[in-house]
């Protein structure tokens, strides 16, 4: 029998959810799924996880108790999972399936239809365009009951592809603000009069080979800034070739993955992510959570996180000259980095927080047990 309460927030039962990501490496949106495990956990609802086994969420997720499942899916056009997850929506009778990835939304062609099937949702994390196709609108608007957009821009991209208005939300990425709460306020030396600091996975649509242009640029007019890069992925070895090219040995180097996260925060004076598309990027947000000055690239959700001019500056991207300008503004001018730092900090905890995010997901579940998605209510400042 299904635990039944009545709550703060007015709802008379609690839910039973599936989450699929079945991606094996940590990224901003894995780190979105676990905050919205923890939330909802602590709320009392059932939460079940279909993940890689050998992937970090399936391991950070231990701690909340749920019961993890192992998914392994290589590509959208893998169907071997599909007969154990039809069997498992049908015995479990969830109430809310929700797809966290790209990848898991394409297993929802081959599952359970009726009036007795699970509500089915989809995160769309990436700003990149959907095709106007077919397979789009069957994807979007046949499919799934509802979508989460991270950002405008993607729910925007969305609708020129043809999914209905009325499906989408709009619910913005979190962090937890009082992981930040104790970062150090800068770490310059006598021998680097900056520290300039990127967490994102090494790869090409994170434009780290134009920050390391940008840095060579630096050198060559006489800053001295340091440069740590945290992350991995396939690009690695071709950056370290770059960086040799470049004569970059002692200013750059290369932390792998990163737990902790603030204490990273702690050794940089300015964050920087030179993406050539971004849905939204968590990590600016604990970048700003933390105090430090942003520079970023004007592209996908990034300038609904930055005030350009006020919590950090905004450039074009692929460009390494506006990357190198911008560095050097706030390297030099500590004051200016410092009054960044401090709005954005103010920014991130007043409308970016974890809690945010996970409660809004959590309504947004009762409103499509009510209704279906095409009645669903549409309001872009939710």
């Amino acid at each position: 029998m299904r635990k039944t309460t009545l709550g703060e927030r007015g709802h008379n039962r609690l839910l039973k959810i599936l989450h699929i990501d079945p991606e094996r490496n940590w990224g901003g949106g894995e780190a979105q799924v676990l905050g919205l495990l923890t939330y909802l956990c602590r709320n009392g609802h059932r939460n079940d996880l279909l993940t890689h086994p050998g992937g970090r969420l399936f391991e950070q997720s231990g701690p909340l108790g749920i019961k993890r499942l192992s998914l392994v899916v290589r590509n959208d056009l893998d169907l071997r999972p599909v007969p154990a997850l039809r069997r498992l929506i049908r015995s479990e009778k969830y109430d809310i399936v929700h797809f966290h990835t790209k990848r898991a939304h394409a297993l929802s062609l081959w599952l359970p239809r009726g009036p007795q099937r699970p509500k089915y949702v989809v995160t769309r994390r990436m700003d990149y365009p959907e095709a106007k196709s077919w397979y789009t609108r069957l994807l979007y608007n046949r499919r799934v009951d509802g979508v989460v957009a991270i950002s405008r821009v993607i729910m925007e991209l969305l609708v020129e592809a043809g999914i209905g208005a009325g499906r989408i939300r709009l619910i913005h990425s979190g962090i937890d603000p009082q992981r930040f709460d104790r970062c150090a306020n800068g770490s310059a030396s006598a021998e680097y009069h900056a520290v300039v600091g990127i967490i994102a996975s090494l790869e090409e649509r994170k434009g780290h080979r134009y920050l390391l242009e940008a840095a060579a640029m630096l050198k060559r007019r006489g800053h001295k800034i340091r440069y740590l890069l945290a992350g991995e992925g396939p690009a690695r070895d071709q950056l370290e070739e770059q960086v040799m090219a470049l004569n970059l040995a002692d200013e750059v180097r290369f932390c792998g993955f990163v737990s902790d996260v603030p204490g990273f925060f702690s050794q940089i004076d300015i964050f920087i992510l030179p993406s050539l598309y971004e849905g939204l990027g968590v990590a600016v947000l604990e970048a700003m959570a933390a105090g430090k000055p942003v520079i970023a690239s004007r592209v996908g959700g990034l300038p609904e996180l930055i005030a350009d001019g006020e919590t950090g500056l905004l450039v074009a991207p692929k460009n390494a000259e506006g990357l190198a300008q911008a560095i050097a503004r706030l390297a030099d001018d500590k004051s200016l980095a410092r009054e960044m730092g401090r709005k954005g900090a103010a920014r991130a905890r007043a409308s970016f927080s974890l809690e945010n995010m996970a409660a809004k997901n959590e309504a947004y579940y009762y409103e499509l047990i009510g209704a279906s998605a095409v009645e669903v209510p549409f309001d872009q400042n939710l």
